[in-house]
């Protein structure tokens, strides 16, 4: 017996519902970009950098002539998109391998984002247009060995000595941090936690790679190790103090993720449903049994919802209504619902599912990272709890 297709012609199976009408003829185009860049540039190179632990330098500069770095960012030879945009930016980067997204998102959320908010004017005009342009690469220092998810526990700590700053301590799990030019360094102060711009020039700043990865193996991971660092006045964000600095940026970045997860998701579903229109089992084609139908649908209802979630979070961060418990569900739901897609489309590749010729495994490991950083899911899940009860569990 024949199966024939009833699926309706203009329906895309990773936009059931039509997202792509409800953008602005400039989103639109921004996203044409992007699809073009990383079916051309990125998908034939990023299953082998993946493979042999490799950050594809060589897509830095083509990313900055897209205006992809700093892409919100008003002035400094940035693009001034919205936030939507930049949303739609970090879903095709991810539909690519979240390690290039990963090192936009840095690049843009958690370094030029601190300085044009919290810098001087002298510091934006001296980092963030070439920045812009791929040619300084930065990297930011939070996360440190003895935890993550806890913050205000900063053991690295710089103090005044004269008109200059002595920073001490170490960072961990910083992405690409061996690669970067320029560190945003967040410190404990006799004020309070304090952003430092460490060049990788100064004196007892040092970097390792994080080896043996088996997620995000396309991105450089790092240590950051500063010993009696001596960083200048003028190099010390003047514009805020506080843990409200680096929160901000995560913010920022943790926007840029729920968006991102969605083209991982989309990435596996599109070739499933290739495979398994394609895979012959017991005389039919896989995607001709009731199993395999019910579990691609799954996988459709999960990016649909993540779809949904993250325009109306991109609505509102346009409009300045935009609240961090916000982006805690959106991270929450979209990274959860990305990594399940990818790991039953793995499932459904059968033993081509363990092969880098085939993106999912590729996309599960990479989630598993993806899931983790930028707070972690409980992080969210109490976040989002802290503000139904006003009472804070953490």
């Amino acid at each position: 017996m024949a199966h024939k297709s009833t699926a309706a012609p203009d329906l895309d199976p990773v936009d059931l519902y039509n997202v792509r009408a409800m953008l602005s003829d400039e989103e639109r185009l921004v996203q044409d970009s992007v699809v073009k860049y990383v079916d051309d540039q990125v998908i034939p190179i990023i299953g082998d950098c993946f493979e042999h632990e490799r950050f594809p330098r060589e897509l830095v500069a083509g990313v900055a002539e897209l205006g992809l770095l700093g892409s919100s960012i008003q002035g400094y030879g940035c693009a001034g998109l919205n936030a939507v945009s930049y949303g739609l930016i970090c879903q095709e980067l991810e539909r690519g391998d979240s390690g290039l997204r990963s090192f936009v998102s840095v690049q843009s959320s958690l370094c030029m984002y601190p300085i044009y908010a919290f810098g001087s004017e002298d510091q934006k005009q001296r980092w963030l247009p070439g920045m812009a342009k791929g040619e300084v690469i930065a990297c930011f220092g939070l996360t440190e060995p003895h935890g993550g998810s806890d913050p205000a526990n900063m053991k690295t700590h710089a103090r005044k000595q004269g008109k200059d700053w002595v920073l001490n301590g170490a960072k961990m799990w910083i992405t690409n941090g061996a690669i970067a030019d320029l560190a945003v360094v967040w410190a404990m102060t006799d004020e309070g936690i304090r952003g430092f711009l460490v060049e990788k020039d100064f004196k007892g700043f040092t970097t390792t790679i994080v080896k043996h990865k088996m997620s995000l193996r396309a991105s450089v991971t790092s240590g950051l190790f500063f010993d009696n660092v001596v960083v200048p006045e003028e190099n010390v964000l003047p514009g805020v103090v506080g843990l409200k600095g680096p929160l901000s940026c995560l913010t920022q970045a943790r926007y840029g993720i729920c968006w991102g997860v969605i083209g991982a998701a989309q990435a596996c579903l599109t070739q499933v449903i290739d495979y398994t229109k394609t895979r012959m089992m017991f005389g039919k084609p896989l995607a001709a049994t009731q199993a395999v139908q019910i579990r691609l649908a799954e996988m459709a209802r999960k990016i649909t919802t993540s779809q949904l979630l993250s325009l109306q979070l991109g609505r509102l961060k346009d409009q300045g209504l935009m609240v961090p418990t916000q982006v805690s569900v959106a991270k929450w739901h979209n990274a959860r619902a990305a990594i399940e897609v990818a790991r039953d489309a793995r499932d459904l590749l059968g033993g081509a599912g363990i092969s880098v010729e085939y993106s999912p495994i590729r996309h599960a490991l990479n989630l598993e990272s993806v899931i983790t950083y930028e707070g972690t899911e409980t992080v969210h899940q109490l976040t989002v709890g802290r503000a139904l009860t006003g009472i804070s569990a953490f």
